[in-house]
């Protein structure tokens, strides 16, 4: 491979390191290092700073590309789009009640709204999420805080399965607030069987719903449905969807907020 000289600024290199991952598949950092004739450490640094962005994944002696059906380690997920899930929860702040009885399912979207929605008071909340039953338990709302059984998910830190379902069965809540994988005109899914089973499981049991989503979901389909956008309430956007997808949410008298 031709060397490249040290001298490229490192956000170029790094977009050509991005640009080679996605073309080839996966890259070492040794022959990242040869053909930007740099260091290795050099090399690793600007691996950290794409895999933070989302743009590669880091594997042991490099990187490779995003398989556009996954989303990734529930920790990266959380650096995505922060400025977005920020938007995101002060807007959903706005839908929530003091005293209200919630759902709210596992996702990074979900986790950034539950750290706003811990202030509102007297909640109710059931989760399957140890992270979101742990902010809002935290949260200075005073909210009691129902955690769902089932079978334990490390990465994502939820319970799954039958056993959540069955519990979900169980409750009546005033509002579920969901998150998912992909919206398109045809509705929400997700990337995860279990996910979408326990969202669907939800929205069941829910008198309102409410779907939380950046924008980098919208036009994005993926193999799980959760649900058609006639049983979404309210769409929590950061930005105004395109054209097609508003017209389906208008179409099914979908609220975008």
């Amino acid at each position: 491979m031709t060397g490249r000289k040290s001298s490229v600024r490192p956000g170029v290199r790094q977009a050509e390191i991005a640009e080679l991952i996605a073309k080839h598949g996966k890259a070492s950092v040794e022959e990242l290092a040869v053909r930007f004739d740099t260091s290795a450490e050099t090399i690793r640094r600007d691996l950290g700073v794409l895999a933070d962005m989302g743009q590669v994944r880091k594997i042991h002696g490099g990187a490779r590309a995003i398989d556009v059906r996954e989303e990734g380690p529930f920790d990266e997920r959380m650096k995505l789009n922060a400025a977005a899930k920020r938007i995101i929860a002060e807007k959903a702040f706005r839908l929530v009640a003091p005293r209200q009885t919630l759902f709210i399912d596992t996702g990074s979207t979900t986790l950034v709204c539950a750290d706003v929605l811990a202030r509102v008071k007297d909640l109710t909340v059931i989760t399957n999420s140890v992270r979101i039953a742990r902010t809002f338990a935290q949260g200075t709302g005073g909210s009691r805080v129902f955690l769902l059984g089932g079978q334990f998910a490390l990465d994502n830190s939820q319970t799954v399965g039958p056993a959540t379902v069955n519990e979900i069965n169980g409750y009546q809540v005033d509002h579920a607030i969901l998150t998912v994988g992909a919206i398109d005109s045809t509705g929400v899914m997700d990337y995860s069987h279990d996910e979408a089973q326990v969202a669907r499981a939800m929205i069941g049991s829910a008198s309102q719903v409410s779907v939380v989503v950046d924008h980098s979901k919208f036009g994005k389909t993926a193999p799980f449905r959760v649900c058609g956008l006639d049983q979404i309430d309210q769409l929590v956007v950061d930005v105004e969807p395109d054209d097609s997808l508003d017209q389906a949410l208008a179409s099914s008298q979908v609220e975008v907020i």
